[in-house]
């Protein structure tokens, strides 16, 4: 029988920790045994995140932690600080969702700039916790490398499902999420022999208020239910970080519903 902690003793990492996805994520981590630190910019956001994880499931087993993913200096005195305290590292989520303020906007809007800018904090802060992660994988001797990429890394966007509302597919969110799913494989052959593990999990659409027209569009390319809601990851990304799948590398889940068929 296969034990419901199946997280048990890891030290999981979560970047952009105290976000939609990333409370999930910890809460999911903590239910499993697992301790799950809430790496975020806002210090104060991850601490109440990990502070009403730890009210509700009764343990102390979410940590906060300020992180800057576009910082080195950061990074590295967070790895620091971190295997001070565990004296282990198993795992990083990269999950942080950086952008500047004219993120967003329609093709013919963006800025040359603005595009530059977006992918260099929000694809480029990946590829440096990455980076640092995995030197200290490398010298602990081992770890494991989970990006949250998208579907629209992987197939084009369905631009009909955007229509009559004020919502679109950011063209810089396909550049970002494409490079991604690659950097996932780059990074998987690269680390060979380094016993460090790197994969992505590719969600549909998360539910968060969208305007109904968008939902009923968008549930009409799915086979069940439409929209997933936050914690319909959860189980993957346990899996991923258990060893139910120790020699799962290189791979890309997509989880969305049928939505990309």
């Amino acid at each position: 029988m296969i034990s419901e902690q199946l997280l048990t003793d890891k030290v999981v990492l979560i970047t952009g920790g105290a976000g939609l996805l990333g409370r999930v994520f910890a809460s999911s981590v903590t239910a499993h045994g697992g301790m799950a630190v809430i790496a975020d910019i806002n210090l104060n956001a991850a601490k109440q995140a990990a502070e009403r994880i730890n009210q509700q499931a009764g343990t102390d087993k979410a940590y906060a932690i300020a992180l800057d993913t576009n910082s080195r200096a950061s990074l590295t005195g967070a790895t620091h600080r971190l295997n001070e305290k565990f004296g282990k590292i198993n795992a990083l989520v990269n999950n942080a969702y950086p952008r500047n303020k004219n993120y967003g906007r329609h093709f013919f809007d963006v800025e040359y700039e603005d595009f530059c800018e977006n992918l260099s904090i929000n694809l480029g802060g990946y590829f440096l916790a990455s980076q640092q992660l995995a030197l200290y994988f490398k010298q602990q001797g081992f770890g494991h490398i989970i990006n949250i990429a998208s579907i629209y890394g992987v197939v084009p966007p369905r631009f009909e499902i955007y229509d009559n509302t004020s919502m679109t597919m950011p063209v810089e969110y396909a550049a970002i999420k494409s490079g991604l799913v690659q950097l996932t494989k780059y990074m998987a052959k690269y680390f060979q022999g380094m016993n460090i593990r790197v994969n992505s999990i590719s969600p549909g659409g998360i539910f968060d208020h969208q305007p109904k027209l968008f939902l009923e569009a968008y549930k009409g390319f799915c086979a069940n239910k439409g929209m997933l809601d936050k914690e319909d990851l959860a189980g993957t990304l346990v899996y991923l970080l258990s060893d139910l799948s120790q020699y799962v590398n290189g791979q890309n889940i997509i989880v969305d519903d049928g939505f990309s068929l």
